[in-house]
This record gives C-alpha cells, sequence and structure tokens, in this order.
C-alpha cells in the first residue's frame, strides 16, 4: 500500500466525537465515521469523515450484467493481438474489452468515445488503469487525483470514482488491470518497516494520491453503479457521496509513472523480476522502461528463449523500437502461455549486438494460472503469430 496520507479535517484520535462546524445532517452537529479497512481489519485501512452518513440509500436497481465470454477450447499458442486501432465505444467503465483472463486477473484495452455518465463502484476487485494515453482526474470521495501519459492509475476496490478526461489533451487510451486480491508493492522492496529501500527502482517520492478533497454538499439523488463481478447493480444515494471533510490512511487510490521507474542493469541480461512494479495474489506487474542495456562486451543484449513452466506471460507494447520482436507495434498485446518456450525472434539477437540503449517501453502482466483468451480478442488476432519466430 502507499504511505499514510491525510487530507481535511480529522480529529486527533479515532473513534471520538468530531464536531462539525455547521449544524451537520438532521442537526446532529458531527461528521460521520466511515473505516475502509482490507483483508478483513488485518491489513491497510482509512478513516473518512463525511458530512452525512455514507449508508443514505434511496434505492436499489438491477443495472445488466458485464459477462466474460472466454473462447471455447482455446488453442494452447502464442498469441498476438494488435488493438491500436480498436473502434472507440462506450465510457471507461462499460467501454472496456476483456482481453485475456483467469480467476486472479482480466485484462483489458479501452477506448472511451463517451465521458463517464455516473458514478462507478467496484465492489470485488482493485483496478489499475495504465494510461497510454490521455490526461485529467480521477474524482473519488478520497479526492481529486491528477493523471497523465503512462501513469499507472491504481484504485482499491470499493472506491467510488468517475474519470474525467482533458478533451484537450491526447484521446483516452487505455489498458487496464481488475484484480480481486489487492495490488501491493513487491515485499522485497520494502524494509521491515515498510519504507522502499535504497536500490529499490521507486520509492515514496514518486507516488501521488490525491492533491485536493472535493467536498460536496448536495442532497440530490446521486446514482452509482456497482460491479459485483459480472453483476451490475444501481445504487442511487440520498445525497452526493464525495461528501468528505477529512480522512487519513493507507487505502486511497494514487498515480505512479512509468517514467518514473528506475530500471536495473548489468553486465549481461537481468532477469524479468527486476522490472517488477506491483504484485497482486497469482500475478506480478512489470515495467520494461527505456535503459543502458547490458555492458559485458559479449553480451546478449535481448531475452534468452525461455520456457514459461508455471506462468503466463502477456506483454502490452506502449512505445519505441521492441529489440527481440518483429512485427509488434504501439498497442500490440502479446501471450506467451506455459508449455511452449518463446525467445528472440530471428535477427534480433545480431541486431542488438551494437545497441547501447533500449528506447523501448512496455507493460507485462506474468501471471501463475494459466489465461484465457476472451470471444473479444478474436477480432484483433494475428493467427500467424505463432509462426513467427521461422527464418
Amino acid at each position: 500500500m502507499p504511505r499514510y496520507l491525510q487530507l481535511g479535517s480529522v480529529p486527533a484520535k479515532r473513534h471520538v466525537r468530531h464536531a462539525s462546524t455547521g449544524a451537520g445532517h438532521k442537526g446532529e452537529g458531527i461528521y460521520y465515521e466511515e473505516v475502509v479497512t482490507t483483508q478483513g481489519f488485518d491489513r491497510a485501512y482509512s478513516i473518512l469523515y463525511h458530512l452525512r452518513p455514507p449508508t443514505r440509500v434511496l434505492r436499489v436497481e438491477p443495472a445488466g450484467r458485464s459477462e466474460l465470454l472466454g473462447q471455447p477450447n482455446p488453442l494452447l499458442r502464442h498469441y498476438h493481438l494488435k488493438t491500436g486501432t480498436m473502434q472507440r465505444e462506450g465510457d471507461v467503465i462499460l467501454g472496456r474489452v476483456p482481453l485475456f483472463w483467469n480467476a486472479d486477473v482480466t485484462i483489458s484495452r479501452c477506448r472511451p468515445a463517451l465521458p463517464q455518465p455516473e458514478l462507478y463502484r467496484n465492489a470485488l476487485s482493485d483496478e489499475v488503469l495504465f494510461v497510454h494515453h490521455g490526461r485529467g482526474r480521477l474524482l473519488t470521495h478520497y479526492g481529486a487525483l491528477p493523471f497523465r501519459d503512462r501513469d499507472y492509475v491504481v484504485i482499491p476496490k470499493c472506491t467510488t470514482y468517475r474519470v474525467d478526461f482533458d478533451e484537450a489533451a491526447d484521446a483516452p487510451d487505455l489498458l487496464i488491470i481488475e484484480s480481486p486480491g489487492a495490488i501491493r508493492f513487491p515485499s522485497r522492496y520494502l524494509n521491515p518497516d515498510g519504507q522502499f529501500r535504497l536500490g529499490a527502482p521507486f520509492a515514496e517520492r514518486d507516488l501521488r494520491g490525491p492533491a485536493e478533497l472535493i467536498s460536496l454538499d448536495q442532497e440530490i439523488e446521486c446514482p452509482i453503479l456497482i460491479k459485483n463481478g459480472p453483476q451490475l447493480v444501481r445504487y442511487v444515494m440520498a445525497h452526493h457521496p464525495f461528501d468528505l471533510v477529512g480522512w487519513d490512511g493507507m487505502v486511497y487510490p494514487f498515480a505512479f509513472n512509468a517514467d518514473d521507474f528506475e530500471p536495473i542493469t548489468g553486465t549481461i541480461h537481468q532477469p524479468p523480476p527486476i522490472h517488477q512494479t506491483f504484485s497482486a495474489p497469482g500475478f506480478v506487474i512489470c515495467t520494461f522502461a527505456p535503459r543502458a542495456l547490458d555492458t559485458h562486451p559479449d553480451a546478449i543484449k535481448v531475452p534468452y528463449a525461455h520456457s514459461n513452466v508455471e506462468s503466463d506471460e502477456v506483454l502490452y507494447y506502449v512505445q519505441g523500437r521492441f529489440g527481440s520482436r518483429r512485427g509488434v507495434e504501439e498497442a500490440s498485446l502479446t501471450l506467451h502461455p506455459h508449455g511452449i518456450p518463446h525467445g528472440p525472434h530471428p535477427g534480433t539477437i545480431v541486431a542488438s549486438q551494437k545497441m547501447a540503449r533500449t528506447d523501448e517501453l512496455a507493460v507485462m502482466i506474468d501471471t501463475f494460472r494459466p489465461l484465457a483468451p476472451t470471444m473479444q480478442a478474436a477480432a484483433f488476432d494475428d493467427p500467424q503469430y505463432p509462426l513467427s519466430w521461422l527464418d
């Protein structure tokens, strides 16, 4: 989790009366405490103070379903999906196109055409929005969090939010990762006191939390679309839920920019775990950032052939020239699954010998259970990719 943060007004102690400066809801003269906990009460938490009780629901309505359809009997093979020209549709919530999934993670692309019309909350999954292109603000009850190109925006489950994109910026283009388990930092990056170790590829100064409270005092009907697995439910509140006067804790949305990742390099090729950025039950997220290449005079500067014995590997290609691959392009996704070796394409080893740096940027998701392609993935599939290692 990110470091402890406090915004706005909180009382000197937890669970004590926090007197409001005004009348408070129904004249009670207090702000209303809400405790947001993770893993029961065992892990990180935040405490929020509302103008009104956060439980004031006017009605609950079914809002349809968001089904995830896997391909029937998909072949065990390498996949290459070209999604750069994916049609824009929907908003940042309902415009998501799932491509690969298992019980631990769903990997989607989203190229929204419309602004988000109502507030949203994912009841079961943490979310990571990787902003390939776009700029704007994530608006939540924790406050406003500005984001920009190449940001990872990490949103804890049960966070009520709306994404407002800046119309003057590039059209929004997102990679979205949903995880029923908590998105955390690799434990080896943290010392026993919870601080990032010296030598970790990023640190507390690189993380950005909400910059300002929103504090809306609005007694209005306010719908929230809630995703509960495939089920969608609409809760209509009696007031706007962005009514916090203050909060503190370690559960809140935050952003980390891929450009702030400090690559670890060596004289010879280093294994993929050096690129790890986040961890979650069943998978990891890595950042392949521009970096100096191996300096040994005989170093092979592209990855060696690799058999994924116990993991599936998805790479999302963000920008630059990808030294070990032919035919991939910006916004390509490749899946190299368990059971089949993969490695550099023919000619790339020799071509890399004179290179001192790589300018590639890619996001990798390595899963420990097999991934399945969705029905939607078939529209972007290059069926010849498994044969692309032939000379």
